[in-house]
């Protein structure tokens, strides 16, 4: 297997290079700024021993072995635990333990030297030597240049003068894009999912920092007030209770909700860290628990509203609070763990449902309002619970079928269907313009060009993935006209690429990335 250094200047596009690898190929990745939940305690990560940490002997010295937890900082609250270094380490070692049962990974590090003392480089290097018998390796490096370069097998310079062409080795004005997929080829990692990856959700969501604490402390003070405030109300009140109740509700469940956008990137950093098994099944678990999390307000608005008033507790009622608060953060679960789009869009566009249902939701001076514009009354399922209330407040065009629940359900399920088409007709349309791009991509990947390259980087590797391809060249006479990486001639024929092609692992590699090719996205969940 292969160590690559990618080297070059300050905003050379080091780090660019690297995330184009990433969006190439399902790798390994670690960033020189990976994001990890920092409530997360290092105890808790399934599947790893931590005891192998060069620095973890402090923390048994001193009883913290089973609570010091990741630290750092999540939407604007820093949490004290290890130090940026240790983190790295701790990144560092995972990749290293999660990788060991493999072979023939893609794993690409960004900066794995940054903000590490001097006294733990021994460490990686020697981490880094021990990952290299079985796993292709690409990273970048502004510190310890000279160390890697002795120790790489090929050396990629790029430059901010000409961002179209990178030297690989010796060898100038190599095409950019035929670098990058030459160097996107390896397996990729097979998680085993199991209880403990469901055991972790559990201890790091219900830990004292992971959100739900707060939301019930809250919820009690709010509560009370609201207890305190509306205790005794009468017969006729229960508009006026019934939109304290859901502002209450609303407000004790929107911070949780709040942090979902920061909770997706650091998961999803995660994932590629391999720290746990599937960015696709904890963003599923993470929507169970929202959810359970509103039904949980739900039921306390609920009992708070049968204390103060009595009126408004039949079955039906509840189902209808219970959609209805669904109505109003829904947007905020499809956009902060389903999308891509930044904090402020998702807050904005989260905001929406409730700015709406105010103005459109009812008509509190009955007769008023635009005729074409107050119509839009029925696609908000706030409407049909005020004409749910036990009593008349005047509301227009209630329906008179005894079916209000029935609409209010539905109105409310608006956004989430609106949602899903969106997505399918979103990935139906990009899956349609990809099987050109993969067939330009196939066609470049028989070139001359690509297959020099790939001896270069690859060696005899290189022979069985290029004779699977179909490559058009002519193998054993560019075999016997190249040099392997690793500073050593080999004497390749095609006998070589036809014993390989059985036995060696690259094949198997070679043949998941003509696969990933087919299937349209590059940066998509496995599972």
């Amino acid at each position: 297997m292969t160590l690559t250094v990618c080297v070059g200047a300050s905003g050379s596009g080091k780090t660019t290079f690297l995330n184009d690898v990433h969006k190439s190929h399902k790798c390994t990745y670690i960033r020189q700024y990976h994001n990890l939940r920092p409530y997360i305690a290092v105890s808790a990560i399934p599947n790893f021993d931590p005891t192998k940490l060069p620095y973890w002997d402090i923390y048994i010295k001193e009883n913290k072995s089973k609570t010091i937890i990741v630290g750092g900082t999540i939407a604007g609250q820093f949490m004290a635990g290890l130090s940026g270094g240790q983190r790295k380490l701790l990144l560092f070692e995972l990749i290293v333990q999660r990788t060991a049962s493999q072979d023939n990974l893609l794993i690409v590090l960004d900066e794995p030297f940054a903000g590490v003392t001097d006294d733990f480089v021994p460490f990686i290097v020697g981490r880094l030597n021990e990952m290299r018998k079985n796993h292709n390796i690409l990273l970048v490096t502004n510190d310890h240049v000279e160390t890697l370069k002795k120790m790489a097998d090929n050396t990629v310079t790029v430059s901010a003068i000409d961002r179209s062409t990178v030297k690989i080795n010796g060898k100038m004005g190599v095409d950019r894009g035929m670098a990058l997929l030459a160097m996107s080829i390896g397996d990729e990692y097979q998680h085993s999912t199991n209880n403990k990856d469901l055991e972790f959700f559990r201890s790091v969501e219900f830990s004292k920092n992971g959100g739900i604490l707060n939301v019930v402390v809250f919820a009690v003070f709010a509560f009370t007030l609201f207890l305190l405030m509306f205790w005794n109300s009468a017969p006729g009140q229960e508009a006026l209770v019934l939109v304290a109740a859901g502002l209450v509700s609303f407000f004790t469940a929107n911070p949780y909700f709040l942090q979902l956008v920061d909770w997706r990137i650091y998961m999803a950093e995660e994932a590629e860290a391999l720290l746990h098994s599937s960015k696709s099944m904890n963003r599923m678990l993470k929507t169970m628990l929202t959810m359970f999390l509103l039904f949980v307000v739900t039921v306390i608005q609920f009992v708070c509203l049968e204390v103060v008033i009595g009126t408004l507790t039949t079955v039906p009622f509840f189902f209808g609070m219970l959609f209805d608060n669904v109505s109003l953060l829904v947007t905020m679960v499809t956009l902060g763990l389903y999308t891509d789009l930044p904090d402020q869009m998702v807050q904005i566009f989260g905001a929406m449902p409730f700015l709406l249902m105010i103005f459109f939701s009812t008509t509190f001076s009955p007769g008023a309002g635009v005729n074409g514009v107050k119509a839009l009354r029925y696609l908000f399922s706030r409407f049909y619970l005020w004409c749910m209330l036990p009593v008349d407040i005047g509301m227009e065009g209630c329906p008179t079928d005894g079916n209000s629940l029935l609409y209010l359900i539905l109105s409310s399920l608006l956004t989430t269907v609106f949602f899903v088409a969106w997505k399918v007709a979103a990935g139906l349309y990009k899956n349609m313009h990809h099987g050109k791009a993969s067939a330009s991509r196939l066609e470049t990947m028989k070139s001359v060009e690509f297959a020099e390259l790939q001896l270069e980087l690859f060696g005899d590797k290189a022979l069985s993935n290029l004779k699977h391809i179909g490559s058009n060249v002519d193998l054993q006479k560019l075999a016997a006209s190249c040099t392997a990486p690793t500073q050593h001639s080999f004497e390749v024929t095609m006998k070589d690429a036809e014993e390989t092609t059985d036995d060696d692992t690259s094949q198997g590699g070679f043949e998941k990335f003509m696969s990933f090719l087919e299937e349209g996205n590059g940066t998509a969940d496995k599972n």
